[in-house]
């Protein structure tokens, strides 16, 4: 990628962006309101049916009074408790087809798939005053008023909250869920095993989210990141405020929630990527404690990548 650091200064690298004094303050105190809430649980069956397999639209509250849904699919034949996964999707996007992910269902897992609240056609909903989803703009979104007021800090709620329900249910084992998701997705993936701690298995697909100051200094203005440099120039053109501005984006960085992660990582990321550069996705993964290995494609940019779901299937495997 043009203007990125070699394959071998990635390795070293640990990102560019600060992290506030009281980071960890921040999330715990997310984290306590998140548990304190009442998650309003329901279940229905879905329209959409299989015969080896039973389809839910699942809805939980989350903070700030949103409604949060989800497409569960749990085996019909399989009795005791039994291993999950928890997908999360790209940005702007919404959990695709039921028929895509009838593949955990067949090998005895359950499924849950999440819609990000308030995007694309997802049906998770974001009470931010107005009716109707949004496609752009979610980084920034709260950046203007307090840090409790970014729109990810909700988001990675919502997946460690999701997380909790699912390893809380009787067909569920709780020692054996695991998360993966590309792209946005992979930066939810991220989020979830750092706040859930009981998460067993990772798989991000080159994550979002990451190292927003590099990602600002680099030349990829049509990227999902443009709206960072587009509030700069429209609230704060002279950068006088980009200490601050940097210091509140730290708190929904989540190369700065990696080292909590105890869960076993396996990271995807392509080296010709122009959305999330690499560089970035390399500062998650040399902030990981946990076990991990990283599937690197030099090739590649942020597409569909040869290979990767069979590597996932394998991963899973032995959930």
């Amino acid at each position: 990628m043009l203007f990125e650091m070699s394959l071998d200064e990635m390795k070293k690298y640990s990102g560019s962006s600060p992290k506030a004094d009281d980071f960890d303050q921040y999330w715990e105190e997310a984290l306590a309101e998140m548990k304190n809430l009442d998650p309003e649980l329901k279940i229905k069956h879905s329209d959409f049916q299989t015969d080896f397999a039973e389809c839910y639209d699942l809805y939980f509250t989350g903070v700030k009074d949103a409604r949060i849904h989800v497409k569960y699919i749990k085996p019909k034949k399989i009795k005791e408790k039994h291993p999950a996964v928890i997908e999360f999707h790209g940005y702007g996007c919404k959990i695709e087809d039921w028929a895509d992910k009838l593949q955990f269902a067949a090998r005895g897992y359950s499924y849950f798939g999440m819609d990000c609240r308030g995007q694309n056609a997802g049906y998770s909903e974001d009470r931010g005053g107005v009716s109707g989803n949004t496609r752009n703009g979610h980084i920034i979104r709260g950046l203007a008023d307090k840090a409790e007021k970014l729109y990810y800090r909700n988001v990675f709620l919502d997946a460690a909250q999701l997380a909790g329900i699912v390893m809380e249910m009787d067909s569920v084992d709780q020692n054996r869920v695991g998360v993966f998701g590309y792209s946005q997705g992979g930066a939810l993936t991220v989020a979830c095993a750092a706040l859930e701690p009981r998460i067993k298995k990772a798989a991000p697909v080159y994550p979002f989210l990451s190292d927003y100051k590099r990602v600002n200094q680099l030349d990829i203005d049509n990227s999902a990141y443009a709206e960072i440099k587009d509030f700069f120039r429209k609230y704060d053109p002279l950068h006088n405020k980009e200490k601050d501005i940097f210091n509140k984006l730290s708190y929904i960085d989540v190369q700065n929630l990696a080292a909590r992660i105890k869960a076993e990582v396996l990271m995807t990321t392509a080296i010709a990527d122009p959305v999330c550069p690499p560089s970035t996705q390399f500062a998650i993964y040399n902030k990981l404690k946990c076990k991990k290995d990283i599937i690197i494609y030099p090739d590649f940019g942020h597409e569909d990548l040869p290979g990767i779901r069979d590597r996932h299937y394998q991963f899973f495997n032995d959930l």
